[in-house]
């Protein structure tokens, strides 16, 4: 497994003999509209181009419609011929982008040796996840692979922690930034981030989606420091900047 976080929730994850394109959104910097004043989105440029990122994609995940996860630069760029995964209820809308191969996950998919399963999500709490809208997780699991599971845009709560519990991730993906819509929480800040790091010991927990939009309340160096303070090993939480990969080996037999 080589999970290379490209920027924001857009990662290039090579898998069971896979390559998957996760939440591409390959805007410029500042080609879209500020949240919060601070600055117009995304704040940072792609850390390579987006060619190189296309290339030896065999597969592209959408995990909802939102801009930051799939842009209208990216609907331009990818070939309308690879494949599409998302949730029930989006293909009408990346059909109308002109992609002719999509596939909802309802329960789970095969695809060759890899079973993917789709996951509860929560994009915020009380009434702002009615305007965000629904969302998803995916776990990933192939032999000889670990075991991966990546949250999406989802605040930590009761159901995603018992479906992380049930899959035993080896390691899992997290949405750390601390977004705020309506003064209210939208995906993991630091503090639920380190809660989910300390509920599975066992895991590597990957931090993404950060520094990349204005409505972003955590930085890496803020999780950086609460991670220390709360004596959660950096070694286990990996805060990647844009443009790094992470190679996990095969995973020992217990």
């Amino acid at each position: 497994m080589k999970l290379k976080l490209l920027r924001n929730a857009t990662l290039k994850l090579t898998y069971g003999g896979r390559t998957f394109l996760i939440d591409p959104d390959f805007g410029p910097r500042h080609s879209r509209r500020s949240f919060t004043g601070r600055s117009e989105n995304p704040m940072v440029d792609l850390p390579e181009p987006i060619e190189d990122i296309i290339a030896g994609v065999d597969t592209v995940i959408v995990s909802h419609l939102h801009a930051d996860h799939f842009d209208e630069v990216a609907k331009e760029r990818i070939p309308k011929n690879l494949p599409i995964i998302c949730r029930p209820g989006d293909e009408a809308a990346i059909a109308q982008a002109g992609f002719s191969s999509i596939t909802a996950i309802d329960c789970f998919i095969r695809l060759g040796q890899i079973i993917l399963k789709r996951h509860p999500a929560q994009h915020g709490t009380g009434a702002v996840v009615e305007k965000m809208g629904p969302v998803m997780g995916l776990s990933f699991e192939a032999p000889g692979e670990p075991t991966l599971y990546w949250c999406g845009d989802s605040v930590l709560y009761p159901p995603l922690r018992d479906a992380a519990t049930a899959t035993g991730p080896d390691v899992i993906v997290t949405h750390s930034c601390g977004a705020k819509w309506d003064d209210t929480l939208i995906v993991m800040d630091d503090e639920q981030t380190l809660d989910l790091a300390e509920a599975f010991p066992l895991a590597t927990v990957i931090a993404t989606h950060m520094e990349a939009l204005d409505h972003a309340t955590v930085s890496r160096t803020a999780l950086r420091k609460a991670a220390k303070e709360r004596g959660v090993d950096t070694r286990r939480l990996r805060i990647p900047p844009d443009g790094e990969t992470i190679e996990f080996g095969v995973p020992a037999l217990v």
